[in-house]
């Protein structure tokens, strides 16, 4: 992002849980314990015990023995251990509560309370963390790593190690404050270029060989900008290696010769009066610049350690479905990014039509058809796919503008359509946050999988039963419309990508559950019914 209870689980929904608060039931869609499925129902329980019982028996067989986690390899579309055994990414965003937003994650971290959080999420089914790396804790000067940050994320590996969860790290970001060398063009100034290629560069060949970390995250949501001194140069030097001269451009633009700055052409306006040949050569432009940003920064990388796995976690308007702007379109394009990277990476929020409260049952079913839009569309390049950031808030009201309270349920529900939706184009899935976040001032307020006092929430104990089915195999595939985008036209025409939103919705087969449901507040426990959550009492400022 830009910043105790057991469901039993039955023909993909939630259909019943046991509050440690009081008892009620929770039902999705017309989900029923019914006495043939019985031992269905027992054997899933089964396999979720086991599941769990086998991750913390193998961290601790790790720690005791001080072994290591077997190296994560690419298999087709998939992800297997080195010893060729299949495994689903499952896990969240590392960050506690109390470290302020944006969350001071190495500034103030702390082994003893990760070690506790590890332990946590480890008997949840956790075995993957994402966690951002920071310019103020890790690069400070451009030619060299910090050793005070290094030590701690020596010790973060240490300990998930211990409890058998892999780390996925990121490119350093601003979390802890930015030095000033930084605030330059990251994608198109060389100097910021060179930087990060030196970053990579240290960084990969002091861990390499480290089995622990899964992959190299490059960037947390990185878009090439629209306009700075770096892009007008490179944009520049782009016209006139494709058009050689003012007339040949002016004729593929429809403008007289005469109109042309050639060699000072400034970048679209973006504002609809643009020649729409040069908004597709803009953003081809684009594209162009976040290719080569992805492929120096892999190539070091590689260079440095050969078996360790690169990606990139990509905005979800990296996938031009639902675009605010033609600006906010990434430019890292999947297939063009394929070549020098392991698998792909996207993030993804329900903002299909605006902040999604769970009040509109067709808003559910739009959401989940824009969210497998986007990861189909990453998913036909053939490789493996992580949705690295997803989730939504639930648990109470969010401190900042005029968002319903959402219920546990609500959550839970969101996000368990949510994986089912995409189980078969996607192999890995990370929730954003651990706990809720009473200091951000975003969705993640309410995010967690926890409450701020560590007691599990409702889609706590339905993402723990979610583990052990995954890795069972014992959710369908997702139904997949055979619809692509229009890639080409939707990058310049945010209509395009709406139209085609609408056909895929037209073909979309929501998972089982939401067939027959209109929402979940009618099978919720209201939040007057139930006791008050933790307040989220977060800054706005």
């Amino acid at each position: 992002m830009s910043f105790s209870v057991h469901p039993l689980i039955g023909g993909g929904g939630i259909c019943s849980r046991e509050s440690p608060r009081k008892e009620h039931t929770f039902v999705v869609g017309s989900c029923r314990l019914e006495r043939g499925r019985v031992a269905q129902q027992m054997a899933i329980a089964l396999v979720a015990v086991f599941f769990a019982y086998s991750w913390e028996a193998l961290g601790s067989e790790l720690s005791g023995r001080g072994q290591r986690l077997p190296k994560i390899r690419v298999s087709g579309n998939r992800f297997v251990t080195a010893d060729g055994r299949p495994i689903v990414l499952w896990g969240v965003n590392y960050f506690r509560p109390g470290t302020g937003w944006a969350p001071q994650v190495w500034k103030q971290f702390d082994p003893k309370r990760t070690a506790d959080d590890f332990r946590l999420l480890r008997s949840y089914g956790v075995n993957c963390v994402r966690v951002f790396l920071t310019f103020g804790s890790f690069f400070r000067e451009p030619d060299r790593l910090e050793e005070e940050g290094l030590r701690k994320f020596d010790e973060f590996l240490d300990l998930a190690e211990a409890h058998g969860i892999y780390v996925h790290p990121t490119g350093p970001d601003h979390w802890e404050g930015l030095p000033p060398w930084t605030r330059r063009d990251r994608f198109a100034d060389e100097e910021m270029l060179a930087a990060q290629e030196q970053f990579w560069r240290l960084f990969a060949a002091r861990y390499r060989g480290r089995s622990v970390i899964f992959a190299y995250d490059l960037l947390n949501e990185p878009t090439v900008g629209w306009d700075s001194p770096a892009m007008r140069t490179g944009w520049n030097r782009w016209l006139v290696q494709k058009y050689q001269s003012p007339e040949q451009m002016a004729a593929a633009w429809g403008l007289p010769a005469e109109k042309i700055p050639w060699g000072q052409v400034p970048p679209p306006a973006a504002k609809g009066n643009d020649p729409v040949q040069a908004l597709i050569d803009y953003q081809d432009f684009r594209e162009e610049v976040a290719t080569e940003w992805v492929r120096r920064q892999a190539s070091v990388i590689k260079e440095a350690d050969p078996e360790a796995l690169v990606t990139v976690g990509l905005i979800q308007w990296s996938v031009p479905v639902v675009l605010p702007g033609l600006r906010q379109y990434s430019g890292f394009r999947p297939d063009r990014i394929a070549p020098w990277v392991d698998f792909q990476e996207i993030h993804f929020y329900p903002l299909a039509r605006g902040f999604f409260d769970y009040t509109q049952p067709e808003d559910w079913k739009l959401n989940l058809a824009y969210l497998q839009a986007c990861v189909n569309e990453c998913a036909a390049v053939g490789q493996p796919v992580v949705i690295a950031e997803f989730g939504w808030y639930g648990g109470g009201r969010l401190t900042f503008g005029n968002h319903p309270a959402a219920s546990e349920e609500d959550q839970a529900r969101w996000c368990t359509l949510a994986v089912m939706t995409t189980w078969g184009l996607a192999c890995g899935w990370l929730n954003w946050g651990v706990f809720d976040h009473p200091e951000a001032r975003d969705v993640s307020q309410l995010t967690g999988l926890f409450r701020v006092d560590g007691t599990p929430k409702v889609w706590a104990e339905q993402f723990r039963i979610l583990a052990a089915k995954l890795n069972a195999d014992l959710i369908p595939r997702a139904k997949v419309p055979p619809l692509r985008l229009d890639w080409e036209r939707a990058r310049v025409d945010p209509q395009i990508g709406r139209n085609f939103l609408q056909d895929y919705l037209g073909e979309f087969t929501p998972p089982p559950d939401f067939l027959t449901s209109t929402s979940v507040r009618e099978h919720a426990t209201p939040l007057s019914d139930r006791e008050e959550p933790v307040p989220a009492s977060g800054r706005k400022n």
